[in-house]
């Protein structure tokens, strides 16, 4: 009703009505009638939506009902567009009905050749990578540089210990005397607290080569010094003998042996 009194063509009847209802109200005075003065009244011919209906400016407006009214039922998924691959697709593969399993082996094998493919090349390039970390992380040139050094051994006058430095540590060469290399062999065994035969710790007996870093405490030792006549840590007074092997003092080990070899006749490579 709120809808068709906004139309503009029907407000003069409802306010017409409206009118009529609250001017022409009276009030109503109930007699009792005899029955045989009843007059009986005819029906009307037309109802009151039909009179409605052409009395009112509807312009062809229709009105339909019917008890079987349709209904519809609408879901979600039945509006989702399905995309389409087929310009994606193999030529032989778009029509359903063509012998497209012919070719299937076909199709696996170059799918297998290029995963195989792929495979050494992500293993060749993930081998390259590891390689170069790592090589990012090793010594640098000048550093390698200092890993191996060459000593002329004829400037070393004999019963005498030089000093020389290698990888940020003192290096001690001694060239023994005959009478040093006797007294070290005949040291027995099994008085040593680090037991090792001198045969063991030199190449050539004439030339000792050891690290001058005290086993105790990390201490340089003096060379051609102590009990032994070999090297003598001042600091804690461990003892070394002219072979390098602990012999007195609160050291537990000999001191080390770097690696080292004889290049050519007079010239020692350490490292």
């Amino acid at each position: 009703m709120t809808s068709v009194a906004r139309a503009g063509h029907l407000a003069p009847y409802f306010k017409a009505t409206s009118q009529v209802v609250a001017n022409g109200l009276k009030p109503v005075i109930a007699v009792p009638t005899p029955v045989d003065k009843l007059v009986a009244q005819p029906l009307p011919k037309t109802s009151t939506v039909q009179s409605l209906h052409g009395a009112l400016p509807i312009q062809g407006l229709k009105v339909k009902h019917s008890t079987c009214v349709p209904s519809q039922v609408r879901f979600a998924h039945s509006d989702i567009a399905y995309p389409d691959f087929s310009a994606y697709r193999r030529k032989d593969t778009l029509d359903p009905k063509s012998k497209a399993k012919e070719n299937v082996d076909t199709r696996n094998s170059f799918t297998y050749l290029i995963a195989g493919a792929g495979s050494v090349a992500g293993a060749y390039a993930a081998k390259s990578v590891v390689t170069q970390f790592v090589s990012s992380m090793a010594a640098a040139a000048d550093v390698l540089a200092l890993a191996k050094i060459e000593i002329k051994l004829g400037e070393i006058p004999e019963g005498k210990s030089v000093t020389f430095k290698w990888r940020g540590k003192p290096l001690f060469i001694r060239h023994r005397t005959q009478e040093e290399i006797a007294a070290e062999k005949a040291v027995p065994i099994d008085e040593l607290r680090d037991p090792q035969s001198d045969e063991q710790r030199t190449q050539n007996p004439e030339w000792l080569v050891v690290i001058g870093v005290c086993t105790h405490l990390g201490c340089v030792p003096v060379a051609n010094a102590g009990d032994f006549g070999g090297y003598y840590c001042p600091c804690h007074g461990s003892h070394y003998d002219a072979s390098g092997r602990i012999r007195k003092g609160p050291a537990p080990l000999n001191l080390e042996v770097p690696p080292y070899s004889f290049l050519e006749e007079g010239v020692l490579v350490v490292g």
